[in-house]
């Protein structure tokens, strides 16, 4: 959509401009806050980042739609770097068990969630799944990294990413990972190397072929992926030009960085088991980020601080790993105030985290996660007139206006009396 618009009088304007590159130690705090700010967008992307005074007297401004922000932050829309989207409904009876002492973290919930798929058309998970993806912009996420990995078998992981690639931009920016399965598939039972043979020569090619998936990816520690195996399957997939992720998801943690360093890979995910000030020393001078969960933290109740790995020198991005049994909330607002109470985190840093180094994670910097001239106009006006109150006001929803490439895709509405 064409045309031009105004955001003007901005109390805070959280721009995150800077260096091209993730934002590490001291720099993570750098929110390139312009106050009272303005931004001008033309064919939805961004022309002009300044004092609402210069901003609003260009010529293109004078005759552009305006959204009045005054007394209201404006930033970066949200980017969630971890997340699954298309799995069907919520495990309640499972969680329901769990949360009345029948036992630690299991996968049942997971488990639960594979026949919803299996049974499930395309058109019914994409329908629950637009439900979802409004949500999410309602919430201020606009760039989400999907995952599949609820459907075990080739046929019904390839219906995941066809759903995720039917609802992209509809209006949620779906970047999506093939997540090799967690658990070894009935046909190829005590043969995991059977099974990754058949990742590499069949799944992963048709996938490449279709177009389905930026990113590849596996859980490494579970019984299915040894180091052999893994180092196996990622080269397969970057052979084919995939990109890479890796969830650190057993032990031991240093074997997943010391791989993920290996093949490139853009994220390594969820590093509660890892040594953290080992973590930092291998990641502080590489471009792999490190991508902290702590909704899936707290879901576990095992929660481990993040100072370490910022004060080592690590990337570090936050995700909301949203899926059944292990995260209940797709809110990156809530995400942040997790990361502030529970991992150490200002901020500043909680917010960066969540937009430009979230973007990084996944490949998307060149579009998301800063307000920058040449950039799409991906960005949320809040309910606030600081940013800190984000974390501060937690389970609140804070988001006036969402907006997406230059156009509102979500407005608050007002109460009836």
């Amino acid at each position: 959509m064409s045309g031009s618009l105004l955001v003007r009088g901005a109390r805070q304007l959280l721009t995150l401009r800077g260096p091209a590159e993730p934002r590490r130690g001291a720099a993570l705090n750098e929110l390139g806050i312009i106050r009272d700010g303005a931004l001008l967008i033309e064919d939805a992307r961004i022309v002009e980042v300044g004092l609402s005074r210069r901003v609003e007297n260009l010529a293109l401004a004078r005759r552009s739609q305006e959204i009045d922000a005054t007394g209201r932050v404006v930033m970066p829309a949200f980017v969630d770097c971890h997340a699954h989207l298309v799995w069907g409904g919520a495990a309640l009876d499972e969680y329901e068990s769990r949360t009345a002492g029948a036992g630690g973290e299991t996968y049942a919930e997971l488990r639960s969630a594979l026949p919803v798929v299996r049974n499930a058309s395309a058109n019914r998970l994409e329908s629950r799944t637009r439900q979802l993806v409004n949500a999410l912009i309602r919430h201020g996420t606009t760039t989400v990294e999907a995952k599949s990995g609820y459907g075990l078998s080739q046929r019904d992981e390839v219906k995941i990413l066809r759903v995720q690639a039917k609802l992209q931009r509809a209006p949620l920016e779906i970047v999506s990972t093939f997540l090799a399965a967690r658990d070894l598939p009935a046909a190829h039972a005590g043969d995991p190397a059977d099974y990754v043979s058949r990742l590499c020569n069949e799944v992963l090619p048709a996938i490449a072929r279709r177009g389905l998936a930026r990113f590849a990816g596996l859980r490494f520690g579970d019984s299915l992926f040894n180091m052999d195996l893994a180092r196996r399957y990622l080269e397969a997939a970057r052979g084919l030009g995939f990109r890479l992720k890796i969830h650190a998801s057993g032990q031991p943690a240093r074997d997943a960085v010391r791989l993920a360093l290996e093949v490139g890979a853009a994220s390594i995910d969820c590093l509660g088991d890892a040594e953290p000030e080992e973590a930092a020393e291998a990641l502080a001078h590489t471009n792999t980020l490190a991508v902290l969960l702590p909704g899936a933290c707290f879901h576990a109740g095992r929660l481990r601080p993040a100072r370490p790995l910022i004060d080592g020198g690590a990337a570090v991005a936050l995700g909301t790993n949203f899926r059944p049994g292990a995260s209940s909330t797709f809110s990156m607002p809530m995400i942040i105030a997790l990361a502030c109470a529970h991992l150490g985190m200002s901020p500043a840093e909680a917010i960066c985290a969540a937009t430009l180094n979230a973007a990084y994670a996944m490949a998307s910097e060149r579009v998301a996660g800063s307000l920058e001239a040449g950039k799409p106009a991906d960005l949320i006006v809040l309910n606030a007139s600081d940013y800190r109150e984000i974390p501060y006001f937690f389970g609140v929803n804070l988001v006036h206006r969402t907006v997406k490439r230059g156009v509102t895709v979500y407005e608050e509405g007002k109460v009836t009396l």
